[in-house]
Parts: structure tokens; sequence; C-alpha cells
């Protein structure tokens, strides 16, 4: 896991996460762009959790880095099942906070890599 690849998951989660509050400022439902978005950061954690799983013999605390890693690839799915589910404008809501949620998540799964735990 490197800091570069996990500064680009916590900006894309960020970035989705402001787009989806615009959309729920604007009383906008969850569009397709939204729905790119979540799948685009799904797909980038897939990547961040097999390059950490590849070399997780170097986290000390091993159980609570796997439990953020499986955490943040959770979230993401949970989001997405629940902004579909809400059909008003919390369903971007409900997104922006995985988002967000994912974001934090990732910059705790540096500080854990790094030892900084």
């Amino acid at each position: 896991m490197t800091g570069a690849y996990s500064g680009w998951v916590i900006g894309g989660a960020l970035v989705l996460a402001l787009g989806c509050l615009v959309a729920a400022v604007r009383d906008r439902r969850m569009g397709i762009g939204l729905l790119v978005g979540l799948a685009v950061l799904e797909i980038a954690l897939v990547v961040q959790a097999v390059m950490a799983f590849a070399q997780v013999e170097k986290v000390t605390e091993r159980a609570t880095f796997i439990g953020y890693l499986v955490g943040t690839l959770v979230i993401p799915l949970a989001a997405l099942w629940w902004g579909k589910v809400e059909r008003t404008r919390w369903g971007p809501g409900v997104i922006a906070v995985g988002a967000l949620t994912v974001a934090v998540m990732t910059g705790r799964l540096l500080q854990i890599w790094n030892g900084a735990a």
C-alpha cells in the first residue's frame, strides 16, 4: 500500500462526496454519474485491498488493519444499496456520508500501515 495511491483514493472519495452533497442540496435523485463515481471508487478500493493484502505482514496491528480494509470495501456497496432504495434527495446524501467515511478510513489505514497508530 502506498501513500500516493491512498491519497488518490482519499481525493476521489472526497470529490464523490462533494458531488453527492451538491446533488442533495439541489434536491436531485441519484443519477448515473454518481453511480459511476461510486463504481470507480469501489474498483480503486479493491485494487488498494489487493496491494495491501499482498504485504500485510509488514503491519503490526493486523486485525485492526484488516478490519478497516474490509470495512472500506463494504461501505460503498451498502451506500449504493441504501442510496438506490432512497428515492428522495437523501439518496445522494447517504452516498456522500459513505464516501466521507471511506476517505477517513483510508487515512486511518495509511496511519496503521506507516506504524503511526
